[in-house]
């Protein structure tokens, strides 16, 4: 999901302006919040040999974990239901082909027993290899399966060590299921190279990034993501655009969720009935190093291949994430009964050498059919729908302030030649 994720917040303005004053149809629309089942987290902790360091006020990175750790289990909410996973942990030999095997799930996802979970954690000792890219995959099987939100928080002091299993590729495959997994990152007394790969890990999935230099704001960072994990989420439903039109997949009211490759359309269908409003808006999110200048191109055009309406728009490198929206009303006097419009999404983003260009790029697109507006004014009134009256309210007041403000400084004039 990019819900950047990373939801930058220009794309969040476009998704207000958008659906602003409106709601989706009653029931449960596409990619709205149900409820139906509980929130998980996965905590993957680093119990890697690194985790001996004693440079987190005054002890060691492992007996800061281990606190943070116990403070976190005291707080997660009871609706949470929370797993703990380590990579690590008990393989202390040289040979890689072993230590990039050794992840293992220290206390299952499911509802919280404070001790048992707390008792297992006393036990861990700092050990061996770093095989992140194998403890996300292990994890995001851990949150396999319900509609609640799922969330893996992975705490670590060092980059992978499995090479070539890159941990960013992992993070872009769990992110192409479309299963709605969120990966936060949490990096302890960080460097360069670990942290670009962290950020790399977390971007790919809409997650966060945060480096931790003391305990109190590990138990802090953890604790935030944990509580977040019990807010009502809106999940993008998986879909996917077909190469034309005629092949597209039909969607209702709701928010959506795919990949769009390096050069490539995609395309879905909406039906419109007379005297509804179309209103679409689609965010392209680069989860890897992209060129510098590019753009986003959403339409809506009949089956035929008309043209209706376009919205786009186009970035210089300072952004990761790129929204353009339109809006179709379509007037109650049209003879046709159902229109079904085609939206196109393309984009002009493209990867930088040796960068990989599978999965395609994030892609989320919201789609919400209204009642279109009761008055053609709405529609109008020189785009600024019910709002043209403060315009011209504030053109006449302004109108008569000049005109008082020019006859007081006339008499001020006229009184200053008398005296």
């Amino acid at each position: 999901m990019i819900t950047r994720t990373r939801l930058a917040a220009g794309a969040c303005a476009l998704l207000a302006a958008l659906t602003a004053g409106t709601a989706f149809p009653a029931g449960a629309a596409a990619g709205e919040p149900t409820g139906e089942d509980a929130p998980k987290v996965n905590l993957v902790l680093d119990v890697s040999g690194s985790m001996r360091a004693r440079d987190i006020d005054g002890q060691s990175r492992m007996a800061a974990a281990k606190q943070a750790f116990n403070e976190v289990l005291d707080a997660t909410p009871e609706e949470v239901e929370l797993g703990i996973r380590t990579l690590g942990a008990d393989y202390p030999g040289d040979d890689r082909k072993t230590g990039c095997k050794d992840t293992a799930q220290l206390y299952p996802v499911g509802p919280l027993d404070r001790t048992e979970a707390k008792t297992a954690v006393a036990t861990l000792t700092p050990t061996g290899w770093t095989p992140i890219g194998p403890a996300l995959l292990k994890a995001a099987d851990d949150l396999d399966g319900g509609t609640g939100s799922k969330r893996i928080v992975l705490i670590s002091d060092g980059e992978d060590t499995c090479a070539p299993l890159d941990p960013c590729e992992v993070a872009r495959e769990i992110a192409a299921k479309g299963i709605g997994l969120t990966i936060d990152t949490l990096g302890l007394v960080p460097n360069s190279k670990m942290r670009q790969q962290l950020s790399c890990i977390a971007e790919a999935t809409g997650g966060t990034y945060t480096s931790v230099e003391h305990t109190d704001e590990l138990t802090d960072k953890v604790n935030q993501l944990v509580d977040r994990a019990a807010d009502p989420v809106v999940t993008p439903v998986p879909t996917e655009g077909a190469g034309r039109c005629a092949q597209a997949p039909t969607l209702k009211s709701g928010l959506y969720t795919d990949r769009a490759e390096f050069g490539q359309q995609r395309w879905y269908r909406v039906d419109v009935e007379p005297g509804q409003e179309l209103r679409a808006s689609v965010s392209v999110g680069a989860d890897r190093a992209v060129t510098p200048s590019y753009g986003v191109l959403l339409r809506a055009v009949t089956v035929p291949g008309r043209e209706i309406v376009r919205g786009e728009a186009a970035g210089n490198g300072r952004t990761d994430v790129i929204s353009a929206g339109l809006r179709y009303p379509k007037a109650e006097s049209d003879e046709a009964s159902t229109e079904g419009v085609c939206l196109q999404v393309t984009h002009s983003f493209s990867a930088a050498s040796g960068v990989k260009t599978t999965p395609g790029l994030p892609l989320e697109l919201t789609v919400d059919v209204v009642d279109g507006p009761s008055e053609s004014d709405d529609v109008a009134s020189f785009g600024l729908g019910r709002g043209w009256w403060l315009l011209g309210a504030l053109i006449l007041t302004g109108f008569l302030a000049g005109l008082i403000w020019g006859w007081v400084s006339r008499w001020r004039v006229a009184v200053w030649r008398t005296n």
